[in-house]
């Protein structure tokens, strides 16, 4: 890659930073989660924040993988999810971007990504963003290789209270230019009947947070959506198992009506 440095730790140190899952799903879509967890490698020790703040939401998105998991199982498609925390990498973020990692998330500093240098961002993109970045992009190469071509599902949770505002509404579905698989997934008022969903909200296109649907997505002509979930409404295991199955159901739904009926492609182009 362009960015390259000289190492920070040994290799092995960093661990694995990405993970693929059902990579045999017959359905034409890929489910992701970039900020699947909250794993800071040993040698950052911490990055110098407290357990709390591993632990919180600035850290990962609480509740997204356990309902990734189900909706690509559910889906039966590929789940392709980052291993790292937020706060070393975000997945969701180019290299080039001072929030790919936060000197300060939400209200609190993170020492271990104060005066990072250039070597220590290099190593840190090389380490965990290409590498995921490149394993999404074979999977999605690999699905239109056999004539598929795979909507893109990103799968995160979001704070109900951020920076002392409070957010009242349940899941933002998100979009950038391409915005047919939003549509569809917005005209599925029966299947999220009871719950208050609403375009790019918590966050747009102007946030920043369409990286993964701009990179993989919009280049290939792919149907691509980002769904929100307010995470205290998926802390328990079995409110993850209903509202995965919730989405799948309109994701599901939302492919065949933008297929024209046929829920295993998606051929329309822009």
């Amino acid at each position: 890659m362009a960015l390259s440095a000289q190492p920070i730790a040994d290799l092995s140190a960093w661990g694995n930073p990405v993970s693929v899952t059902n990579e045999g799903g017959k359905r034409a879509a890929i489910v992701v989660c970039e900020h699947a967890s909250n794993h800071i490698p040993a040698h950052l020790h911490g990055l110098g924040v407290d357990e709390a703040v591993q632990q919180s939401h600035v850290a990962w998105d609480p509740g997204a993988l356990a309902v990734a998991s189900t909706m690509a199982a559910t889906l039966d498609a590929p789940l392709v999810a980052a291993k790292t925390s937020r706060l070393v990498y975000d997945c969701n973020r180019p290299p080039e971007a001072e929030s790919a990692m936060p000197a300060v998330s939400e209200i609190y500093e993170i020492p271990g990504n104060a005066g990072l240098t250039k070597m220590q961002r290099a190593e840190r993109a090389e380490r965990i963003y290409f590498p995921f970045r490149d394993t999404l992009e074979h999977v999605i190469e690999g699905r239109m290789a056999a004539g598929q071509r795979p909507a893109i599902v990103t799968v995160h949770s979001f704070t109900p209270v951020y920076k002392g505002v409070e957010r009242h509404f349940d899941l933002g579905i998100l979009h950038d230019a391409d915005s047919r698989l939003a549509d569809a997934m917005l005209d599925q008022q029966e299947i999220f009947a009871g719950l208050d969903v609403r375009r790019n909200e918590p966050y747009g296109p102007a946030d920043g947070v369409t990286h993964t649907l701009k990179v993989h997505a919009l280049p290939h002509g792919l149907l691509n959506v980002m769904i929100e979930i307010r995470n205290d409404i998926i802390r328990e295991t079995a409110q993850q198992r209903a509202m995965a199955e919730r989405l799948s159901g309109a994701v599901a739904r939302a492919l065949e009506l933008c297929a024209g009926g046929d829920g295993n492609s998606n051929d329309q182009q822009r």
